[in-house]
């Protein structure tokens, strides 16, 4: 099996509709990537609160105080792996599990606020990550990040959309599928540069996209065109 080059998971995670997709079709794919044996994508806000009766290790390990690498993260706001803040071997007498033997975790963050992070665990007998792989989870992690502000956005929430890609209005079917992404970022609010360093393409051939996609969409303005895109369908039935 040819195994996935870190920059196909880019377009993975920007295209996802919602998390379960995102979990389905992406975490396993990442899991195999890093060589880890478990993988996850949590929230901070679904971790089970302190005054919850939860037990031993699964106690220790939610305790900032106890785990250094929960620290980093909520810390830092950065990639980290056990061995980066500790001694090699110091990190079973934190976590005893086996199959945590390896721990890495990256953070997800939106409106400057960390709300979750994506983490992986190795046998104690594998190797530890590295510096490759803090760097590889950085990058997806900005990914993941901007994933979810989209998600979360203002404009997909006020029409009960997961994202603004759900779109409803014919105009959409007009739009390649790059140029469908560009629309989403810029319902986001990004510049044309930061479009670009999204999409891993140049701010020109953003500003040469959209100029397409006006005239395609018979608009004149950014504004006029996530209006045209993102605006709710009247009920057939009225």
């Amino acid at each position: 099996m040819t195994k996935n080059s870190l920059q196909s998971f880019f377009p993975a995670i920007a295209q996802a509709r919602d998390e379960q997709e995102l979990r389905l079709h992406v975490m396993g794919r990442l899991g195999e990537y890093f060589a880890a044996q478990r993988w996850g994508l949590f929230f901070l806000a679904r971790l089970p609160l302190a005054e919850t009766k939860i037990q031993g290790v699964i106690q220790l390990a939610l305790s900032v105080d106890h785990n250094p690498v929960l620290r980093y993260l909520v810390e830092r706001h950065a990639p980290v792996h056990e061995e980066l803040v500790l001694p090699p071997g110091m990190w079973k007498t934190i976590c005893p599990r086996s199959d945590h033997g390896h721990v890495m975790v990256g953070p997800i963050v939106t409106q400057g606020r960390l709300i979750g992070g994506l983490a992986f665990t190795r046998n104690r007998e594998t190797s530890a990550f590295n510096a490759q792989d803090l760097a590889d989870l950085s990058a997806l992690c900005l990914h993941l990040s901007t994933w979810l502000a989209t998600m979360r956005s203002p404009l997909a929430v006020s029409l009960g959309q997961s994202q603004p890609t759900e779109f409803n209005s014919l105009p959409i079917h007009r739009l390649t599928p790059r140029e469908i992404q560009i629309a989403k970022l810029v319902a986001q609010g990004l510049t044309n540069t930061e479009i670009g360093a999204n999409l891993w393409i140049t701010e020109n051939s953003v500003k040469q996209a959209l100029k397409r996609m006006f005239r395609k969409l018979e608009v004149s303005s950014r504004a006029e065109m996530v209006g045209r895109l993102f605006s709710p369908r009247l009920d057939s039935s009225l």
